[in-house]
């Protein structure tokens, strides 16, 4: 089964420095039919004008990634850790215990980012940022994993998460093939970060979500050429 969420019919705000649309449920958008997608709970499509950003706000049992699209994002949180993750890589924080972060676009033009949380599968474990490159190059036509907690991807180099599910990325020339098995038990969740695909024969354009349960492979084909960004977590 594919759940296939046109951008136009997400919900979101207009801060003026801010402008989000969410595949979930957050903040003042609610939907009952739109809460989360297995243990995947939020997935915001943020654009942060030039010099401005999220002032320092705690977290805590949350798994928060952060794949930036364009432009650039720097952090700073109450661990003492600090840093700058640039289009196409992604940062990890699991807020555990709690954390208190903040996230600036201080470059000259605007940062578009997707911000990810995953319900993780333990609480009150010690907090934990990270951040790496991830040349697209190495991912072309086959899915990278940027973030893991899933026990195939020990070793891997993947970003550590507290959390038994993945985050993947990829990129297709248009008219390129790719097969991505999903187990049984297992949820996905789909978003072209640029371009159009199809995903088992249903079109998805630039920033619309997919939600896959239910379907032992996951074929897209790329009607144009795409940047990919895939959750995969249990389905309960």
């Amino acid at each position: 089964m594919i759940d296939v969420r046109p951008f136009k019919t997400l919900g979101g705000a207009n801060h003026g420095w801010l402008k989000a649309k969410h595949h979930f449920s957050f903040a003042s958008y609610h939907d009952d039919a739109r809460m989360n997608w297995g243990r995947l709970r939020v997935w915001n499509d943020d654009e942060i004008a030039a010099g401005t950003g999220f002032d320092p706000h705690p977290h805590r049992d949350m798994e928060i990634i952060t794949y930036v699209r364009e432009g650039a994002i720097t952090h700073k949180d109450s661990l003492g850790n600090t840093g700058r993750t640039e289009a196409g890589d992604v940062q990890i924080m699991s807020a555990g215990t709690g954390v208190v972060h903040s996230e600036y676009n201080l470059e000259p033009e605007t940062t578009k980012i997707f911000q990810i949380w995953i319900i993780p599968d333990r609480r009150g474990v010690k907090p934990n940022w990270g951040a790496k490159t991830f040349p697209k190059a190495t991912r072309e036509a086959g899915f990278e994993v940027l973030a893991s907690g899933r026990e195939q991807d020990a070793g891997t180099g993947a970003l550590p998460l507290n959390v038994n599910g993945a985050v993947l990325a990829t990129t297709l020339k248009a008219g390129q093939t790719l097969r991505q098995p999903l187990a049984e038990g297992r949820a996905a969740y789909l978003v072209p970060a640029k371009g159009a695909v199809t995903v088992n024969g249903q079109a998805l354009g630039a920033r619309d979500g997919a939600g896959i349960v239910d379907e032992p492979v996951i074929e897209i084909t790329a009607s144009e050429d795409a940047e990919l960004v895939l959750v995969e977590v249990a389905k309960e």
